[in-house]
């Protein structure tokens, strides 16, 4: 979808951090738009592309 929209992803591991374990924790992975929570553990295709279209 990158070819589609344009955006970045970056990947963060949150093993060590206390604040994103608290966080997260057994949510992982996560996917953020804008830094907030969108999906977790996989990527809704269509969910994800109609959250990235409204930006």
């Amino acid at each position: 979808m990158q070819n589609e929209f344009s955006f970045d992803i970056s990947k963060k591991l949150i093993d060590g951090d206390a604040q994103l374990e608290a966080e997260y924790g057994e949510s992982v992975p996560v996917i953020l738009i804008n830094n907030e929570p969108h999906d977790f553990f996989r990527v809704d295709p269509e969910r994800f592309r109609a959250a990235i279209s409204k930006l």
